[in-house]
């Protein structure tokens, strides 16, 4: 089993600091893709849920950290750790019609859609799979952030 402690402590956790778990297909963009980024940053485009866009409005902070979740891949888990480095924005991608999430109903002078910019960190020593933390119960406070597919429980 997964000793969350060890997690915490990896990443280097601090008094009033949010952590998320942010998940990806790691084929369109993986842990990887972002550490090869200039500066090891990027934006977080792509959410289409309003829960989400809602936390990334509302409790997102620079300097909060997050998980790098993997997902729909064969063994999917937590592969890195990442900084938020900035405020929520609007998503430019929601306005773009040749984008994959391009929302015509969404208006650059009141934008539906938000990202939030995130930096590397690191990878984690080994992944962490969603069997590990299905099978401990702290993971149920985490909050789940995923691109374009929304919010997952963790059950």
């Amino acid at each position: 089993m997964v000793s969350f402690a060890t997690i915490e402590s990896q990443a280097q956790k601090g008094v009033g600091m949010a952590h998320w778990l942010m998940k990806s297909e790691p084929d369109v963009y993986g842990i990887d893709h972002l550490a090869a980024e200039p500066d090891g940053r990027e934006h977080w485009d792509g959410i289409r849920n309003y829960q989400v866009r809602n936390m990334f409005r509302d409790q997102f902070q620079p300097g909060d950290l997050a998980f790098f979740y993997h997902s729909n891949t064969k063994v999917p888990g937590i592969v890195g750790i990442m900084e938020v480095v900035s405020g929520a924005y609007p998503d430019h991608t929601a306005f773009d019609p040749n984008s994959g999430y391009y929302d015509p109903k969404s208006d650059p002078d009141n934008p539906r859609w938000l990202m939030v910019d995130v930096q590397y960190v690191r990878h984690t020593r080994r992944l962490i799979p969603l069997s590990e933390l299905k099978a401990d119960r702290r993971c149920l406070t985490w909050h789940w952030c995923g691109a374009a597919t929304g919010y997952p429980s963790c059950r």
